[in-house]
């Protein structure tokens, strides 16, 4: 049953994460005992539980607080905020706007942190600013998990994240946090920032009434597992394309025979994880590229071939589109440090 264990351990939210909620209780004064026992967990507690039960868990903990945001804000985020926040989201038309709208949402309930969307040189970033000292990683990652599982949600896809920053410094499981975001994470950072292509600012929503009434059903389980960056299929394609060189990667309809099935199923599947295989290649390519612009003078001509375009003009504008920037112009000014990307596996 490998496939079947591999699945459910990506399903699996770390110990570590459990600790940092059951926390926010004990600095209440609060037995966490009971609230364990409404999640379904056992006492004592010491396992990686699934995104189910630590869904169950945050509803748990949030119901005994009063709060959604665990006390970790300048103000508590009473029970029914986060529905609110969706039915707010409904309205906008396009990434962009709905993130704006969930920014100053959250301002309004939590008053702190502040969250602002900035976008320069091909990047988005939500920037959060303390007013005074900096929160735990666990207070970021409260934050992240909501904008980012709602905004996915409501554009219908996951968006890959290209950095993580955080203004504290790291907790003693740092190393799930880089696991959990699938991206480069860093700690003792000027300020708390999760960046993301911003190309990806102007799709549009494409969530109605009926189906957020069936997204709230599940929060904030879904949101938890849905646009995860290691999820099931999309997870087994990436693998599949890392393992050949990009000239080799096969056209959909071979992928589907390889994975054996269907093309529609695997079209529909991906679709429910909110991937594409287009989407997925290009992810690849881009951090691929970027990780050989860093590495030395390899001409971009050989590099544009190395990816699979037919013509380094074709490498152009697919680099442009990705970052804002041309190939020449990212090997100039870039670090040695977006090279983590390719190191950890997270693409």
């Amino acid at each position: 049953m490998p496939c079947r264990s591999l699945a459910l351990e990506r399903r699996m939210i770390s110990a570590g994460f459990v600790d940092d909620a059951l926390d926010c209780l004990v600095r209440r004064g609060i037995d966490p005992a009971p609230v364990l026992a409404q999640a379904g967990l056992a006492v004592p507690f010491g396992d990686a539980v699934s995104a189910e039960q630590y869904g169950a868990l945050w509803l748990a903990v949030s119901q005994a607080l009063d709060d959604e945001f665990f006390g970790l804000g300048g103000r508590p985020m009473r029970p029914g905020s986060f529905t609110l926040l969706c039915h707010a989201l409904m309205g906008a038309a396009t990434l962009e706007q709905a993130l704006r709208r969930a920014l100053r949402f959250l301002k309004v309930v939590l008053d702190d942190p502040e969250g602002e969307l900035q976008v320069a040189e091909g990047l988005a970033a939500i920037v959060l600013k303390d007013t005074g000292a900096a929160r735990s990683a666990f207070a970021y990652r409260t934050y992240w998990i909501i904008v980012h599982g709602i905004t996915c949600w409501l554009v219908g896809r996951r968006i890959p994240l290209r950095q993580v920053d955080f203004r504290c410094g790291p907790p003693e499981h740092g190393a799930d946090y880089r696991l959990f975001f699938g991206a480069p994470v860093r700690f003792d950072q000027p300020h708390s920032r999760l960046a993301f292509d911003a190309a990806f600012l102007t799709l549009p929503t494409t969530r109605g009434e009926r189906a957020l009434k069936e997204f709230l059903r599940g929060a904030p389980a879904n949101i938890l597992v849905r646009y995860r960056h290691d999820q099931g299929l999309a997870a087994r394609v990436k693998a599949r394309l890392r393992a050949v060189p990009a000239t080799a990667w096969p056209g959909f309809e071979d992928l589907a025979r390889q994975l054996r099935l269907p093309a529609s199923t695997l079209r529909r599947r991906l679709a429910d994880e909110g991937q594409t295989y287009r989407d997925i290649k290009d992810e690849l390519r881009r951090v691929l590229a970027e990780a050989l612009l860093r590495e030395g003078a390899k001409p971009v001509g050989e590099i544009a071939a190395e990816l699979g375009f037919s013509e380094p003009s074709a490498f152009h504008r697919a680099f442009r589109k990705w970052t804002a920037q041309s190939p020449g112009a990212f090997r100039r000014v870039s670090g040695a440090a977006g090279h983590d990307e390719v190191a950890a596996g997270r693409i």
